[in-house]
């Protein structure tokens, strides 16, 4: 297998080959409890109506704890945004964010060099930023270029979800979930990343389709 490695220089990151990885919140064997986890991807309308953000959590059920001291994005997976702006369910668009050295690197929106399940990372991308990862508890850091914002740090798990009764449900033990339930990722943290970008620089019809990968560098 070909080996690579990230290089980050002038805010330039080495061109290297990823492939994917995919899941929600521990339930796919592959990655359950991984780096590469994916538990969330939410896409919508900024404060600023000519803005559109995308956001991606990973590494679901951090505690507190692990979040302050042992919680960190993994330098040897890139989180990829993918835009269909033609409605033939490939990527048009992709924005890429790769951690490196206690900041994220964003690259896009811009063309993919290829689609599908392995991705090249767009260090040649005109629309690119690099922002410091947010420690636990401390303020929102936010950088912008070009009129793209991006943020990356942990935070709260907004996602509600009663797994045990889940479980049951799908061992048979039960029909429904129970009203009220059991959140259970209340009080739990994922890392998150923040991409809000100019609708003008997404294009085409006005209606898009999103999706979101983790690909691990190979």
């Amino acid at each position: 297998m070909k080996k690579t490695k990230f290089l980050i220089a002038s805010g330039i990151l080495a061109v290297v080959t990823l492939v994917a990885i995919a899941a929600d919140h521990i339930d796919a064997p592959a990655v359950q409890g991984g780096t590469s986890d994916i538990t969330d991807f939410y896409a919508f309308q900024g404060e600023n109506s000519s803005n559109i953000a995308f956001v991606a959590n990973v590494q679901g059920l951090l505690s507190p704890g692990d979040a302050t001291s042992n919680a960190a994005f993994d330098e040897n997976v890139m989180i990829e945004f993918n835009i269909d702006t033609t409605g033939d369910n490939v990527e048009d668009l992709v924005i890429q964010a790769v951690a490196k050295e206690g900041k994220i690197y964003v690259f896009g929106p811009s063309v993919p060099g290829q689609t599908g399940l392995n991705s090249t990372v767009l260090s040649n991308s005109i629309n690119q930023l690099s922002v410091d990862i947010t420690p636990y508890g401390q303020d929102a850091i936010v950088e912008s270029s070009g009129g793209i914002m991006a943020f990356a740090g942990p935070r709260d798990d907004p996602f509600f979800m009663d797994f045990a009764q889940y479980g049951q449900i799908i061992a048979g033990n039960a029909t429904g979930f129970n009203d009220p339930g059991s959140d259970t990722f209340a009080g739990t943290n994922v890392m998150s990343v923040v991409v809000e970008v100019p609708k003008s620089l997404i294009g085409g019809s006005g209606t898009i389709n999103t999706w979101v990968e983790t690909k691990r560098k190979q």
